[in-house]
């Protein structure tokens, strides 16, 4: 159990929703237990002896959080695709102008990025698709047991396509809108050489602003069957990291 508790101790501290410094630590750490419980005995079932010596206790446990951490990157990575599609409306749409200090982050976010993060960990938790992430997670103790080792270079080679997919979600999550905005930009260009007394720079800021306000309202429906495919992919990452090839 001890180190069923470790490998999901890594994973909740890196995956979402649990994940990063708006979940109190004590909190991770009590769900990361109680998760392990329910996993111990399919653990065992899969894994042969385990070792009880200190030595190879501790390098047990050293695996243990590698194989969490890769695991967690995987989904991590392709959750993380809606939060940088909103920061890719951020800088088309004029919002990256007003970047806000986030006290979680302990860093400078944008505000739709921000908007995004917080509604994908919602819609992840009402569409049920966490249910599925963990499902996978669990199923990685049959694919690769406490006993077993992980493939490090096909684990790298499997999170480099995580990110990979990472930049192509979210561009696709973000594409329409960014590309309405480039065309807002093309008119107000015309409109210029059209009037050239009209100050586009400051008619353009509010009318960027409010059109992307209006089409993030229209694609929010569009929102859940795209996070729904990303938590299969990263399952499907899972499987692969655990299994190896």
């Amino acid at each position: 159990m001890l180190l069923v508790s470790i490998r999901v101790g890594t994973f909740l501290w890196i995956a979402p929703v649990l994940g990063g410094r708006l979940i109190p630590p004590r909190i991770r750490v009590g769900v990361a237990v109680a998760m392990a419980i329910p996993m111990t005995p399919m653990a065992v079932q899969a894994s042969g002896p385990v070792p009880l010596g200190a030595g190879g206790l501790v390098w047990a446990a050293l695996q243990q959080v590698v194989v969490g951490a890769a695991l967690g990157l995987a989904v991590l990575g392709l959750i993380s695709a809606v939060q940088s599609a909103g920061s890719l409306i951020d800088l088309f749409g004029g919002f990256s102008v007003s970047q806000a200090y986030d006290p979680m982050l302990m860093q400078q976010s944008s505000i739709m990025g921000r908007v995004y993060q917080l509604l994908g960990a919602a819609l992840l938790l009402v569409t049920g698709a966490h249910l599925v992430i963990l499902q996978g997670f669990a199923n990685t103790f049959e694919v690769l047991p406490i006993d077993g080792s992980l493939d490090i270079q096909h684990a790298a080679s499997t999170l480099t396509q995580v990110l990979t997919t990472m930049f192509v979600s979210a561009l696709q999550i973000a594409g329409p809108l960014i590309g309405v905005s480039f065309l807002a930009d093309v008119a107000l260009g015309l409109m210029t050489r059209v009037a050239p007394s009209l100050n586009a720079f400051s008619l353009g800021f509010p009318l960027k602003i409010g059109l992307t306000l209006v089409l993030v309202a229209l694609a929010l429906p569009m929102l859940p069957p795209a996070l729904l495919g990303l938590s299969q992919q990263a399952v499907d990452a899972m499987g692969s990291i655990a299994g190896g090839g």
